[in-house]
């Protein structure tokens, strides 16, 4: 098992959110900004990254009837760090993602990688994985949020680049603006995958 192949295949390959279309609840819920997007695919990939390491290195003393608690306690222990982390260092940040934060914990790409994964594989693979994955769900949301924010206000990561007389597409920083963004990058990557 290749290191470069476990941590590719999150990236594209696997990618959580245009290949296997998990944690679709915060992909549609924060990503009105490209900041709102990075911010949680970084604290999710955080949260994966350390869940999978603990899991990775307790795979063998971790009872199978209680497996799946025993995974929700880890991962919600490190939901719990980035939660508190944030709170302290980016305020605006943790505001503006709310609730989110502590769902992160029941997010299917975490506990899926723990249980398809980080259960079965020593340490180096899970963290290889985790990584991997918890980038490709980052990129995912960095790019959809880029483009609701582009064209939902003019600006990227809060720098307007289309100046004043830009009239902006609300319908995009709104809930239907996710899905209608969803849709079409979803088509165009089927459409590009499809050709090559």
């Amino acid at each position: 098992m290749s290191l470069l192949k476990e941590f590719s295949k999150g990236l594209w390959k696997e990618n959580a959110v245009f290949k296997l279309m998990l944690g679709m609840c915060p992909v549609l819920a924060v990503t009105t900004s490209a900041e709102n997007g990075l911010g949680m695919g970084l604290a999710t990939t955080f949260v994966l990254v350390c869940s999978n390491s603990v899991v990775a290195l307790l795979r063998k003393l971790i009872p199978a009837g209680v497996r799946i608690p025993a995974f929700i306690v880890i991962i919600a222990s490190f939901v719990t760090v980035v939660q508190l982390a944030m709170e302290a260092w980016v305020y605006d940040l943790y505001q503006a993602l709310g609730i989110f934060i502590p769902l992160i914990v029941v997010n299917c790409l975490i506990l899926g990688r723990a249980e398809a994964f980080a259960s079965k594989n020593p340490l180096i693979p899970a963290l290889a994985d985790g990584l991997g994955m918890g980038l490709g769900f980052t990129l995912g949301l960095f790019i959809l949020g880029t483009l609701r924010e582009f064209f939902g206000s003019g600006a990227i990561l809060g720098v307007n680049l289309l100046g004043s007389s830009y009239h902006p597409m609300l319908l995009m920083i709104l809930p239907p603006g996710a899905f209608i963004t969803l849709g079409l990058l979803l088509a165009l990557i089927k459409r590009v995958t499809a050709r090559s």
